[in-house]
């Protein structure tokens, strides 16, 4: 029966590499789909957890929670599903960071949107939003831009406001 320190040789000596007598280990290689979907299982079960305040109901009576905690769980497993086909996708050392300044300044100025809703009310907030992503970030030109930006916010007050009559943040002035 061989000894530990034995038998503890004996794996170092297969652990080693033929380069210079190294340990090798398995190299795990971060792709973008680990990196995506850990985003998404991370967020939404630290969101699932902070949503409790909204009642779930049942299904015979849905509550008010129940909607948000559906696509959190959706969102949830479409995360993991990403994190275990990980392998088709590319490398993450691959990733070409060169349009990295145009998506910082899209969620730059959604952040200052999101900032902006409640205070400047839902019309002046979107249409602000959309031109300035079309004016400024995307360089397009400034009467497509407005025409664009004022269009889709018209017609996102009708859908939302009147139609399905969700309580949109009113403006200071006129909506």
């Amino acid at each position: 029966m061989p000894t530990p320190s034995a038998s503890r040789r004996r794996w170092s000596r297969l652990a080693r590499s033929d380069r210079g007598g190294e340990r090798s280990r398995p190299r795990v290689i971060v792709r973008r789909d680990h990196v995506a979907g850990g985003a998404f299982v991370g967020l939404g079960l630290l969101l699932f957890a902070l949503s409790d305040e909204l009642p779930f109901g049942s299904l015979a009576s849905p509550g008010a929670g129940m909607l948000p905690k559906l696509v959190l769980a959706l969102m949830t497993v479409f995360g993991a599903i990403l994190v275990v086909r990980a392998s088709d996708s590319p490398p993450i050392a691959t990733l070409d960071w060169s349009d990295f300044g145009h998506a910082a300044t899209v969620v730059g100025v959604s952040a200052v949107a999101i900032g902006l809703y409640t205070v400047i009310g839902f019309v002046p907030t979107i249409s602000l939003l959309l031109f300035v992503l079309l004016y400024v970030v995307e360089r397009r030109s400034l009467w497509r831009a407005a025409a664009v930006s004022i269009g889709i916010t018209l017609g996102a007050y009708f859908l939302f406001g009147t139609l399905l009559k969700s309580p949109l943040p009113p403006a200071p002035i006129w909506f």
